[in-house]
């Protein structure tokens, strides 16, 4: 995120089991915990009384859970393309939003009716080639409109890397609904109006439950608003923590 950089010191984490970052001896153990237990070692080391802490994706259910269990680390949190909540509905509205999104490319695009199925397969422990083939196959979807600025977007594409080993985490759905009442340090809250998988639904659901909360929903924006509209999400997040 380059434009915050101008502005404030970024510390970029690379969770446990992905980038240059160590694995788990058990892949059961990538929890929500595991994450909070490596980011809240990070915090410490990097010696400041307080924190603002950016979540973005599976990142904001680390960022929600660490907000709870660690608030007095914390002077703001920003909860970006997130959800309260996992479970069945969760992921009911994210497959029913990408049929959605197959259906309206489908014509001009027959294999994007693929990637329903490639969202809901779990890779191999050890295959992160594997996993990073699905991932760059989807990635459109997780774009407002990948086509129409595939020039901008095709290379941060072909960059992606995911990591299987994090997919085999056992742990309960994420819900922490009723313990955002809690979270007291200023929050902003951010969606992409065409997020498939973390819409602004999802926000509106931590905006009404954190009581010093405030919500923006980036129009003509998917999963990353920060690479589609990078000015845009970049001058929210810096208005919130420096003004």
């Amino acid at each position: 995120m380059p434009d915050l950089e101008r502005r404030m010191t970024m510390v970029y984490v690379e969770p446990v089991g992905t980038g240059a970052s160590g694995r788990l001896a058990d892949p059961r153990d990538y929890t929500i915990a595991t994450y909070c237990h490596f980011l809240h070692a990070v915090i410490r080391h990097l010696g400041h009384d307080k924190v603002a802490l950016l979540g973005h994706s599976h990142g904001g259910f680390v960022a929600q859970r660490y907000a709870l269990d660690h608030l007095g680390h914390l002077s703001a949190l920003v909860l970006y393309d997130t959800s309260p909540v996992t479970g069945d509905d969760f992921w009911a509205a994210a497959v029913a939003a990408l049929q959605d999104f197959a259906r309206l490319h489908a014509p001009e695009r027959p294999g994007v009716t693929s990637f329903v199925g490639e969202l809901t397969t779990r890779p191999e422990v050890d295959d992160d080639d594997g996993a990073t083939a699905i991932l760059r196959k989807i990635a459109p979807a997780y774009f407002h409109d990948y086509w129409g600025r595939e020039a901008d977007f095709a290379p941060g594409r072909e960059a992606l890397r995911m990591y299987a080993a994090p997919a085999w985490g056992q742990e309960p759905p994420f819900d922490v609904r009723g313990e955002l009442p809690g979270v007291t340090v200023p929050t902003l809250v951010v969606a992409g109006a065409d997020d498939f998988i973390c819409g602004p639904h999802w926000a509106r659901m931590i905006r009404e439950r954190i009581p010093n909360g405030q919500l923006a929903v980036l129009e003509r924006t998917g999963h990353l608003g920060h690479i589609e509209r990078p000015e845009e999400f970049a001058a929210l997040v810096r208005d919130f923590l420096v003004g």
